[in-house]
């Protein structure tokens, strides 16, 4: 049994316009609750930041707790590196839904509003 005419036009035309929201471009960025995180992965809390640095590619992170200082270098494609007095701490995917310290957000690139995906 076929469906009537208009009930396939409405389908097409709903699958049209699904398909053409998704060809618009859409900024990805990983956000990191630092100082959890980082207590988190050494066991001790109260890290601070005391310097950042940003590139088109990561942000970069210098954090210290007393003696001790960190290097925490977060991708936009959601990998990151953590080295803890030039050792290496963590080194993978925050964006596995693993990690309760970090979500991925979605931005509209022309205007920056912010996107809810489901």
């Amino acid at each position: 049994m076929r469906p009537e005419p208009n009930v396939e036009a409405s389908i097409l035309e709903m699958d049209e316009t699904q398909v053409e929201a998704w060809t618009k471009p859409v900024v990805c960025r990983v956000e990191v609750d630092l100082p959890n995180w980082m207590a988190q992965l050494t066991g001790h809390k109260n890290w601070e930041v005391f310097n950042e640095e940003e590139t088109d590619d990561y942000m970069s992170y210098a954090m210290r707790l007393g003696r001790q200082e960190a290097e925490v270098t977060l991708y936009h494609s959601g990998y990151a590196v953590v080295d803890v007095d030039g050792e290496s701490l963590f080194n993978g995917t925050l964006t596995n839904g693993k990690n309760a310290c970090a979500q991925l957000t979605y931005f509209n690139p022309e205007n920056g509003e912010p996107i809810t995906l489901n």
